[in-house]
């Protein structure tokens, strides 16, 4: 990594921290940030980071700017990542008018804000379980002004947010397509989904695999948990690279 600058916070990673170490002061201006810090661990099922402040501000608060959404956030309670940059536009261009979407993993709203400032969708539910992203979330649809604006063209808030499990409460929506986020644990979320998608719904699935696995478990797994409906596998790609042999990889699925 050696460094990545969000909103005016600088990571950087140990081997950057030992070149600067007592020079600070020339990233600082360098990126023009007002902190620097390091993640030091990521822990638990919520993705937690363990974050250091090295110089600086001691505020890990911050906004990011990307696509011209804006995302507010700590850093010490919740993680960003930029190797999603692209997928995170990808997806808000194929959302089609008049479309329910649910973001079953919003987090602070990664997928969902620039799909209800981009699209002309009917309604987005964002489903969250960390109290931390979720006020986050809320917050950037605050500070993008989504729900205003839509009550102001469509009459009604298009973008609704709910705390708690997804697993649980997408049984209770129907969707036309659903964002599946996550990584490491997403398929135990699979069946749960595909039952709330509608007929020629889609479904975008993310998981972490060995790379050569990556062309037959993902998409057995949607398989599987699609209880004879029948599947059209429409996209199999690679976002990044996760670690030794591992890729992080997204299938865009039809079920109908």
């Amino acid at each position: 990594m050696k460094w990545k600058k969000i909103g005016k916070i600088l990571l950087i990673d140990e081997n950057l921290e030992h070149d600067y170490s007592g020079k600070f002061d020339d990233l600082l201006g360098e990126h023009n940030v007002d902190t620097i810090a390091k993640i030091e661990s990521i822990n638990g099922k919520m993705r937690q980071p363990s974050i250091k402040v090295l110089a600086g501000d001691k505020s890990t608060e911050t906004i990011h700017k990307e696509n011209s959404c804006l995302f507010k956030l700590d850093l010490a309670k919740v993680m960003w990542s930029k190797g999603n940059t692209t997928e995170r536009m990808r997806i808000a261009n194929l959302v089609q008018e008049n479309e329910i979407v649910v973001d079953m993993f919003a987090g602070i709203g990664y997928f969902s804000i620039p799909i209800a400032k981009k699209s002309s969708l009917k309604k987005i539910y964002s489903i969250e379980i960390n109290p931390d992203s979720y006020y986050y979330l809320k917050e950037n649809i605050k500070l993008n002004k989504i729900n205003e604006k839509s009550n102001k063209t469509k009459g009604y808030d298009v973008m609704e947010t709910i705390l708690g499990d997804s697993n649980e409460i997408v049984r209770d929506l129907s969707a036309d397509r659903i964002i599946m986020g996550y990584v490491k644990t997403t398929h135990e979320f699979l069946n749960s989904a595909i039952e709330s998608l509608n007929p020629e719904g889609i479904i975008h699935y993310h998981e972490t695999v060995p790379e050569k696995l990556m062309l037959t478990r993902p998409i057995n797994r949607i398989e599987e948990s699609a209880n004879n409906r029948e599947v059209e596998i429409l996209n199999n790609r690679i976002i990044k690279r996760y670690s030794p042999g591992v890729v992080h990889t997204v299938v865009d699925a039809k079920i109908y």
